[in-house]
């Protein structure tokens, strides 16, 4: 008991000195000033996931660089690019250089990249070191959480995760090479058999400390958590929200939002946002075989200037181009017929070449 009231004097102490969420004319004023945004949720081909992204041993700036100059070429201004809390605690210096090093490779190629601190998503199990081969024929096998499932068990951890929120925002809390700050991604998702019965009860008790947090080191990028699964008409009602969305959208300097579906429904989900006065960003789309392709949403984005963040951009370990359903029905004997996420072939090729010239069209005007 001892241990957890010194957890909660630790967290009011940090909510008693952080800045105020942004006004919705300082959260306009910045996005006036920003291009439409378009870019991919990344992560090169050759990791299958954030840890063998960013670990020492695997973290591979020419790759990065080769990857990020094909998204340059057509247009692209910003990534969205996850992290994880257990590489700060392993090698706190070291991770920060390596951002930085990112960093540095992205403003080379003019893109400003959306960096995510949390992830709900997938392996509740996360562990450092080397990490498994991808599950053969299936989307997204490797891909890990952030906090793990121990972390949100364990009060203790808290101070922890407070470090790598502030450390992690406060190193680059003034640098204008990062867009934006996603501080968790899809935090009520229990998409893993793996995941606590009581996670979203957990992550709905930590996530606005995490912003609280986030707001201590008084960073000069907008803070944001995105919504991602709900209808039009439950978004358009407040009253309708549920607690995590509710933290959301009533903390997020910046509006962000998921939408996998047809059209119709991608432009009915962003006018219902649009009515909370924020900038409104897409930070996941694009999902050929379910209705979300770049031909149909991306025209329906720049009209109203909402930024447009597709997932993935070259195909690789993460085998995102094969859909959810594979997860049930692996595709090892056959392929499907349509790729759902991506855009190019490990060699730079375009998956379909009317795509990537839509998108260099689009990002000229």
């Amino acid at each position: 008991m001892r241990r957890l009231a010194i957890v909660i004097l630790l967290l009011a102490t940090t909510a008693a000195f952080a800045r105020e969420r942004w006004t919705e004319q300082q959260a306009n004023a910045w996005y006036q000033q920003q291009p439409w945004l378009v870019g991919s949720n990344f992560i090169p081909d050759d990791a299958s996931n954030q840890l063998e992204m960013w670990q020492a041993d695997t973290f591979d700036p020419q790759e990065i660089d080769r990857e990020l100059g094909w998204a340059e070429a057509i247009g692209m201004n910003s990534m969205r690019v996850f992290l994880h809390d257990l590489l700060w605690e392993q090698d706190a210096a070291g991770f920060q250089q390596r951002i930085d090093q990112f960093l540095t490779i992205a403003a080379r190629h003019h893109i400003r990249p959306i960096l995510v601190i949390f992830d709900s998503c997938w392996d509740p199990n996360p562990k450092l070191g080397k990490q498994r081969p991808p599950r053969p024929g299936v989307h997204n096998s490797r891909w890990v959480q952030s906090p793990g499932a121990k972390a949100l068990d364990d009060p203790s951890q808290v101070p922890r995760l407070k470090a790598y929120v502030t450390g992690v925002i406060g190193a680059f809390a003034n640098d204008q090479r990062i867009l934006a700050w996603d501080l968790w991604n899809e935090p009520d998702n229990t998409n893993s058999k793996k995941d606590r019965k009581d996670k979203k009860a957990r992550v709905n008790a930590l996530l606005p400390q995490v912003f609280e947090w986030a707001r201590f080191v008084d960073p000069s990028q907008p803070l944001t958590s995105g919504v991602w699964d709900g209808s039009a008409e439950e978004w358009a009602t407040p009253s309708k929200w549920n607690p995590t969305e509710r933290t959301q959208l009533e903390q997020s300097d910046v509006i962000t939002f998921h939408n996998y579906s047809w059209p119709e429904n991608f432009q009915a989900h962003f006018l219902v946002l649009q009515k909370l006065g924020r900038p409104i960003l897409c930070t996941e789309y694009m999902a050929r075989s379910v209705g979300s392709t770049f031909d149909t949403i991306l025209p329906l984005a720049k009209k109203d200037k909402v930024a447009a963040i597709n997932w993935g951009l070259v195909v690789g370990k993460t085998q995102t181009n094969l859909p959810w359903e594979s997860w049930n029905h692996p595709y090892v004997k056959t392929q499907p017929s349509v790729w759902f996420h991506e855009v190019f072939y490990p060699d730079g090729k375009p998956y379909r070449e009317a795509e990537v010239q839509l998108i260099r069209e689009l990002t000229s005007r």
